[in-house]
């Protein structure tokens, strides 16, 4: 079945794959062929059954079978047509490619989640591109003090005159330029805000909310402790996703931001728990 291979470090990676590792028949193993489906899918972003049968060689229903299998390690999770990647301990997007992906999506997101914002005068912003596009979106005609371990969002924000932005310290990710670890998630316990908008990796009706690194956990779940009120906004795609590191439980939330995607149904499944769901 399919092996995870480890890097030195510990990370669990996919090998780089290319048609060249196809065999003098032109056809590929199993287990060769399903790393590749995987390196394609988190180089990508995702993959069809259709371009895969045909770079592969296969027929249709093989490539059913090996999306199956890889969702059922966890690797990936299957759309109509094809399968999008789950980000692990091992593998996540780094936040240039994430600016890259379904803009018009999380655009819609962070204007209904800003929307939320009410009478809130101190906000925490959290890392990511769509908390990135939420804090872009915030009303510049009224103060507002913003706490952040987001460099891209304190940048975003930085030139409006009645927004006060405190940048959390701590040691920089390369991957999401955002500040993590005791510095930051101590600055953040002396705080009281308002409210916070929080992004996940993934969030689970049994699971809650979760995200690969346990430093940027850290960092999420203090968030949640020290506000009031707390809104996620994230693609429709985290829905169902389990990562590494749980940080907070649905029902910590008055409102869950998401495209429509999320079926209503799901939607309302998750209403159960506690938030209100809004689907934009």
């Amino acid at each position: 079945m399919y092996k995870r291979h480890v890097s030195p470090n510990g990370l669990v990676r996919a090998p780089h794959w290319t048609a060249s590792k196809q065999n003098r028949k032109g056809a590929v193993g199993t287990e060769e062929r399903r790393r590749g489906i995987l390196h394609t899918a988190r180089r990508d972003g995702s993959v069809e059954v259709n371009a895969l049968a045909a770079l592969f060689r296969v027929a249709k229903e093989t490539i059913r079978r090996d999306l199956h299998a890889l969702e059922e390690h966890g690797l990936v999770r299957r759309t109509h047509g094809g399968a999008y990647p789950v980000e692990s301990a091992g593998f996540e997007t780094t936040l240039a490619v994430r600016t890259t992906r379904n803009v018009p999506q999380k655009s819609r997101i962070a204007a209904a989640a800003a929307d939320l914002l009410g009478d809130a005068e101190t906000v925490f912003i959290d890392e990511g591109f769509t908390p990135q596009l939420v804090a872009e979106a915030l009303p510049k005609d009224r103060e507002l003090t913003v706490v952040t371990a987001s460099l891209a969002v304190a940048t975003a924000l930085a030139g409006a005159e009645r927004t006060a932005v405190l940048l959390l310290g701590g040691r920089v990710r390369g991957a999401t330029l955002a500040t993590v670890g005791h510095w930051a998630g101590r600055m953040l316990g002396d705080f009281v805000v308002d409210l916070a908008f929080i992004g996940a990796n993934g969030i689970s009706r049994s699971y809650g909310l979760t995200t690969p690194d346990p430093t940027v956990a850290e960092v999420k779940a203090q968030a949640v402790r020290c506000s009031r009120r707390r809104v996620f906004a994230g693609l429709h795609t985290k829905f169902g996703a389990v990562s590494f590191c749980r940080f907070a439980e649905v029902a910590d939330f008055e409102a869950i931001v998401t495209d429509t995607g999320l079926t209503s149904a799901e939607a309302q499944r998750y209403s159960l728990l506690g938030p209100q769901v809004i689907r934009v």
